[in-house]
């Protein structure tokens, strides 16, 4: 939440590095100017930890890890109101009779943080892959199996927040008994074993139309007459989805 002045920010990692609080995280406004700033002084490993209220996650991303940042974590919190007191007619939380937008988190957010961290991961796969980047995933993890879908799309380490101010510390056992049952159904000795395995599974929108329609002709779901939308009937259009998206 620092402003943009280096002076500020180079105060800022000089007094974090006293009371040896490693590593440092910096978030993504002015991202160049301050990815350079804060490594040009820091002397422990630095993420920047990445907006989801953006449209192109990568792009921060990508200069952040140009300017010498260690690595990139992501989500940081979803900008929201959270709702209007239909009784005082002001929003919600309140504070002395005001508020401001503030940030979703918790397992709300988890299916929005698994398709930014995937394209992080992408992007780092494809232009750091021989480099020996981090990325840490945030974003509505509260189960063993939360943790292991940010690990499948790429993610190095997970991490935990507002589940553990919700259900307490010892979700954090929970959670790794429950990634250790996952992990020996799949014959998985490491996390490394399963690390990205999901990424080759993402494709575009109109690769995924291209698939449907070779599923359709080897069904010979032609013959039964569902040559368009408009053929389809209110009976059968549940079991014809359910077919279409199944693996």
């Amino acid at each position: 939440m620092e402003e943009y002045n280096k002076a500020a920010w180079e105060e800022l990692i000089y007094r974090v590095e006293e009371l040896e609080l490693t590593p440092l995280k910096s978030t993504s406004h002015a991202l160049m100017d301050v990815s350079g700033w804060i490594n040009d002084v820091a002397t422990v490993p630095v993420w920047a930890k990445m907006t989801p209220n953006i449209t192109d996650i990568t792009k921060p991303a990508r200069v952040a890890l140009n300017q010498g940042c260690e690595g990139v974590s992501a989500i940081n919190t979803i900008t929201s109101v959270m709702g209007i007191n239909l009784d005082t007619l002001r929003p919600e939380p309140c504070v002395e009779g005001y508020s401001t937008p503030g940030g979703y988190s918790a397992k709300a957010v988890h299916p929005i943080a698994l398709a930014k961290v995937m394209n992080i991961a992408r992007m780092m796969k494809s232009e750091f892959g021989d480099k020996d980047y981090s990325l840490s995933a945030i974003g509505g993890v509260e189960t063993g199996a939360d943790a292991a879908e940010f690990i499948l799309l790429g993610a190095n380490t997970v991490q935990v927040c507002t589940g553990v101010m919700m259900h307490g510390y010892g979700l954090v056992k929970t959670l790794c008994s429950e990634l250790k049952v996952l992990m020996r159904k799949h014959i998985f000795s490491s996390i490394e074993d399963f690390r990205g395995m999901s990424l080759e599974y993402f494709t575009t929108h109109t690769d995924l139309v291209k698939r449907q329609q070779e599923a359709i002709r080897q069904r010979k779901a032609i013959k039964k007459g569902l040559q368009s939308d408009k053929d389809w009937t209110g009976d059968g259009f549940v079991q014809e989805t359910e077919s279409m998206v199944s693996n």
